[in-house]
């Protein structure tokens, strides 16, 4: 398999951006019918197995290692993801399957189940094209075209008035935006000559929004809309400097959730029966950093899987090693959670969920 190692931090730390997801009340959590998940490499659950030129693929070892069967399933993580953790707190005994899992087992109309769908996709941004550089994914407004076709399945199983009703109760994830930042910031990008930061996170915000009316006109109502973690804080970052944190990036992260938390509040009026969380990751992820023995962690700066230095100059690939004690990890890979990192984050998010949420959600 061939790699861009220099550029693939596109994946960067998207991870902080679905691990502290869900901020509803823990009780309406178990009245959840169905989930469906929209977004990037985090909550990829295996749709990037399926397509044939992707570069952005963990269908090979040492991912899986820790996943039941000890077997890779296409997650970028050695165990489960963050999709597969609150799947679990919402009572569902797995994730959502991939949608293109789905598409290829059956051209019926009755292929998708009620209980919910993951169309994300690792390498995937708000605007197309953030693939490029990994040669295919599925760029959010291609998942939401999938999701239309989802759509019509239910009304199809359920009655269109039952559909809309299902779909109301339901919680729509999406954790995207980490790729778009990467694309402008990398090296051998012309984006920056065309705009300035600020117009091109503005944009960002603007894309995202035209997404989330899309997916509200067909039935939408419960969103969890995650911000931007800490990205330059991830190993693939840390390489890049004196292993301290990019904090360009960082700012960057900043800039993009104040334009979205205010689009939010915006849309939220604009949209009848629209409910929303939007989650302050940022804000977590620095408590996480400053005392990491709180939560078990005794390396955050060094991946467990990779190799070079801090095992960030070449990606988690069959010929790299990898960590023993991968509970003590933050990184699984220069980009990526540990399957305890994840499970951490996700228990945290239903801990501090009165702190941890904004406050005009619901």
């Amino acid at each position: 398999m061939a790699y861009n190692f220099s550029q693939m931090n596109s994946f960067c730390c998207c991870f902080f951006f679905l691990l502290l997801v869900f901020c509803f009340n823990f009780s309406d959590a178990q009245k959840v019918p169905a989930m469906y998940v929209f977004g990037d490499s985090l909550v990829d659950v295996g749709n990037n197995n399926y397509l044939k030129i992707s570069l952005a693929k963990a269908d090979f070892r040492h991912n899986g290692i820790d996943f039941p069967g000890k077997i890779p399933t296409g997650r970028f993580s050695n165990g489960k993801n963050a999709a597969d953790f609150i799947a679990e707190k919402v009572g569902f005994v797995a994730s959502p399957p991939p949608y293109l899992s789905l598409v290829s087992k059956s051209s019926n109309s009755d292929a998708f189940p009620i209980t919910g769908v993951s169309f994300a996709s690792g390498g995937a941004g708000i605007f197309d094209g953030t693939d490029e550089l990994f040669k295919q994914s599925i760029p959010l407004n291609r998942q939401v075209v999938h999701y239309t076709t989802v759509y019509d399945d239910l009304v199809q199983q359920l009655g269109s008035s039952a559909a809309q009703v299902h779909l109301s109760k339901s919680l729509f994830t999406v954790v995207i935006g980490s790729n778009d930042m990467f694309e402008f910031f990398k090296s051998d990008s012309d984006l920056a000559k065309r705009t300035t930061p600020q117009q091109y996170v503005d944009s960002m915000v603007l894309a995202l929004k035209r997404v989330l009316k899309r997916v509200h006109y067909f039935g939408a109502r419960k969103y969890v809309i995650t911000g931007i973690g800490a990205v330059g804080c991830c190993p693939s970052q840390r390489n890049q400097t004196t292993e301290e944190c990019n904090e360009e990036a960082n700012t960057w992260s900043v800039k993009y959730n104040e334009g979205l938390k205010t689009m939010l509040q915006g849309l939220k009026s604009e949209l009848k029966g629209m409910e929303y969380s939007y989650v302050d990751v940022y804000k977590v992820f620095a408590r996480f950093i400053e005392t990491p023995s709180t939560y078990g962690f005794t390396e955050v700066k060094s991946a467990c899987c990779g190799l070079g230095n801090l095992k960030a100059q070449i990606p988690c690939v069959p010929i790299s090693t990898y960590c023993f004690n991968r509970r003590n990890h933050v990184f699984w890979d220069l980009y990526h959670p540990t399957e305890a990192a994840a499970r951490i984050f996700v228990d945290t998010v239903f801990l501090w969920h009165s702190t941890i949420c904004n406050p005009d959600e619901r």
